[in-house]
């Protein structure tokens, strides 16, 4: 166990007017100069003298280069050092648990995976993703005291004002593990607890930088269906955090339904699309998954074997993106259906921008994000008479783990940041 808390960087960059500075450079691709700075934040010139002082002093914005501008003195271009600060994600998936290290800029400096410990054992649960942590931090050459926090990115439900995983259904031994405060005690670092898929909408919004869309739906696909919203620039987590559960609505399931002729049958999206029933579905239709597709397809459905299941999903996406006819009209399938799905949140929120992502989505995107696409522009039920913009997340199957990352360094950088730090 750690003897003494790391990151104490995370608190000491407190204070509003850092935090807006900081931010402010960080969002401009090009950096800013100090006139620029004031221009865009509204702090008098005096206030952005002091705070681009300090924040040059620590090491995490660098003068670099001038520009001519009119009359007048050349400007001193001001950058964020991305190298100076860092930060982990974790991501607790039900197969597998997913590290990563990103720099201030959000960019990934390394990552890692283990399989994901059973909770039978709380101790070794922590044990495992302390030293998965620690490895990780060491094995990029970083100095610990460069490391902002850990993010923990958790299948719902959560008691975030605990830091607790209270009984997640994909991961039935996790039952009330106090995940915050002890994975705190091990590493010694400031430690964040965020539901997966707001996670993942929390990094979608931090990365774009000033490209950010206001309002948009994170269709997250993982080894369950879930939504993280994001309304006027923030993430709606809530009253308990646990926000975006969307496997229960209703949709038109088509030939995915169990039904023998599989039409008009309607059920709940998130059983629709959990990936076991999927690759099985998959198998029946002799599309090749390899001795995983066989394994997933043979077994009784009581005990999935969720190691298998990814595997048989690597195979899917292989035959996607080798363009095999009966792969791809299957990923399409499995997109049109979250697209009717989608269609009843966009209805409800009125947002014009849908996201997809997580580590099942990227591996079928290609065939399923088109369809999606499709299945929204064209419903009959669809509200809004605006455009909905519909893209694929950039993040890749590690999209919660960097979310997770970027809950810490939105805390650190962000003007609200003394809002969302958890204290211990």
């Amino acid at each position: 166990m750690a003897e003494h808390r790391r990151g104490a960087n995370l608190p000491s960059l407190g204070g509003f007017n850092r935090t807006v500075v900081l931010d402010a450079v960080r969002r401009s691709s090009d950096g800013l100069s100090r006139v620029e700075l004031a221009a865009r934040t509204g702090l008098s010139p005096q206030t952005v003298s002091n705070v681009t002082r300090y924040l040059i002093d620590v090491g995490m914005i660098v003068e670099s280069g001038t520009v001519v501008s009119g009359r007048g003195k050349p400007r001193t271009i001001l950058r964020l050092e991305a190298r100076s600060r860092f930060a982990v994600g974790v991501h607790v998936d039900p197969a597998v648990v997913t590290y990563v290290l990103l720099d201030l800029a959000g960019a990934v400096v390394a990552e890692a995976t283990t399989s994901t410990p059973s909770a039978e054992d709380p101790e070794q649960v922590i044990r495992t993703m302390a030293s998965a942590v620690d490895e990780l931090v060491r094995r990029a050459g970083i100095d610990p005291e460069a490391v902002l926090g850990v993010g923990v990115a958790s299948p719902g439900p959560i008691d975030a004002a605990a830091g607790i995983v209270l009984d997640p259904p994909f991961l039935p031994r996790w039952r009330d593990v106090a995940l915050r405060d002890a994975l705190g005690d091990a590493t010694g670092y400031p430690v964040l607890l965020e539901k997966d898929v707001t996670a993942a909408a929390v990094g979608e919004v931090f990365l774009a930088r000033e490209a950010a869309a206001r309002d948009f739906a994170f269709v997250y696909f993982g080894t369950g269906f879930g939504v993280g919203l994001v309304i006027d620039h923030e993430p709606v987590r809530g009253s308990g955090a646990n926000a975006g559960d969307a496997g229960h609505i209703m949709v038109d399931q088509g030939s995915l339904a169990g039904t023998p002729d599989g039409e008009g049958a309607r059920g709940e999206v998130g059983a629709t699309v959990t990936p076991d029933r999927l690759v099985r579905i998959a198998v029946e239709r002799g599309i090749p998954l390899g001795d995983e597709g066989v394994r997933v397809a043979g077994g009784d459905g009581t005990a999935v074997d969720l190691a298998a299941v990814d595997r048989a999903w690597d195979a899917l996406g292989e035959a996607v993106a080798a363009g095999d006819p009966l792969a791809s009209a299957f990923a399409a399938e499995v997109g049109t259906v979250m697209g009717r799905a989608v269609v009843v949140i966009v209805n409800l929120l009125d947002v014009d921008r849908v996201v997809f992502g997580g580590p099942f989505w990227s591996r079928i995107a290609p065939a399923a994000l088109p369809a999606a696409t499709a299945a929204i522009a064209g419903s009959p039920i669809l509200v809004p008479k605006h455009p909905v913009t519909v893209v694929e997340s950039r993040r890749g199957a590690d999209v919660a783990a960097v979310g997770a990352a970027c809950l810490v360094l939105d805390a650190a950088l962000s003007p609200r940041a003394s809002a969302l730090l958890i204290a211990h």
